[in-house]
């Protein structure tokens, strides 16, 4: 088969204008004229990219026709390149290098990529359950260097969108705006006090409204706990004292400062040895999910991606 008699073989058409992408070969089939070239064997080389005989022959004519040129003579003997396939040998070369190049770049950026990863994390999540997650993580990825942003789900948020942080963690009842995210949790919010407390010793329930007009130990305005339990009340009594961790706030309650409303999964020690009390209440809910976030368009990839499968184990 020669370039001479192009017009009268079967299936011939000439090239058309129109997308770059339709009128040059992909890559498969580049690399597979080039083991063509170097072995001499259309067999040969559709052993080396790992595809039957019959579809590098198809692979091979679906080139052809694409290009409008022959460009493999297919003998007994063996496959050698026609002129043109000599030329076009050269041109996909220089393809194939460039992809090459293409792809080491793009690993590199990945390896950079999976190099580190910032996490902002709301108070209660950062202090009781990240810590299991991140050793998790590192059994996975020990080459990865793991920074964790604690604050109140507001700053969460904040760090998020200005991209200081690559995956963050919320306990609000909404999403802020401008992220997407995912339910990793279920949490309850629970009054305790120091079994000193008068509410230790009562009989009944508390009630909604009285819980809303006493003064609490409260976690500072923009917490996921603090709008929590706003939203279930209706609205909070003035703090008896307001503090910037879920861990001050415990300490707080212990040392019978007054009661406060704290994640269950703060406070297990601490009920356990009768350090804290539970405060049953009725009439309101305090529910709430916790949740994966990140900035709206933009899932996790990578370690932060590996992560958020983590905290679903």
């Amino acid at each position: 088969m020669s370039t001479t008699d192009d017009h009268d073989r079967p299936g011939y058409r000439p090239v058309s204008p129109g997308s770059l992408a339709h009128r040059v070969p992909d890559l498969g089939a580049l690399e597979l004229l080039l083991a063509v070239a170097r072995l001499g064997s259309l067999g040969g080389a559709a052993r080396e990219v790992g595809i039957t005989q019959p579809a590098a022959s198809s692979r091979i004519r679906s080139m052809e026709r694409q290009l409008g040129v022959a460009l493999v003579d297919r003998s007994p003997r063996g496959s050698r390149l026609t002129d043109a396939g000599a030329l076009v040998t050269d041109w996909a070369r220089r393809i194939v290098e460039a992809a090459e190049a293409f792809d080491v770049g793009a690993q590199a950026l990945r390896d950079r990529r999976d190099s580190r990863l910032r996490v902002a994390a709301s108070m209660t999540i950062a202090e009781y359950l990240l810590p299991g997650w991140l050793l998790a993580l590192r059994a996975e990825r020990p080459d990865t260097a793991v920074s964790l942003l604690a604050g109140n789900s507001a700053a969460v948020a904040e760090r998020l969108l200005t991209g200081e942080a690559d995956v963050g963690f919320v306990e609000g009842l909404t999403v802020p705006g401008g992220l997407d995210s995912a339910v990793i949790a279920h949490d309850r919010l629970i009054v305790v006090t120091a079994p000193s407390h008068a509410w230790a010793r009562r009989r009944r329930p508390l009630a909604a409204g009285e819980l809303a007009s006493t003064p609490l130990i409260l976690r500072e305005e923009g917490s996921g706990t603090r709008q929590v339990l706003d939203a279930a009340l209706g609205g909070l009594a003035r703090p008896l004292i307001e503090l910037s961790s879920t861990t001050a706030v415990k300490a707080a309650a212990v040392g019978g400062a007054g009661p406060a409303v704290l994640s269950e999964l703060a406070v297990g020690e601490e009920l356990a040895m009768r350090r804290l009390v539970v405060i049953p209440v009725n009439g309101v809910a305090l529910a709430r999910d916790l949740r994966a976030v990140w900035p709206t368009g933009h899932r996790p990839t990578g370690p932060a991606r590996d992560l958020l499968t983590l905290t679903r184990g």
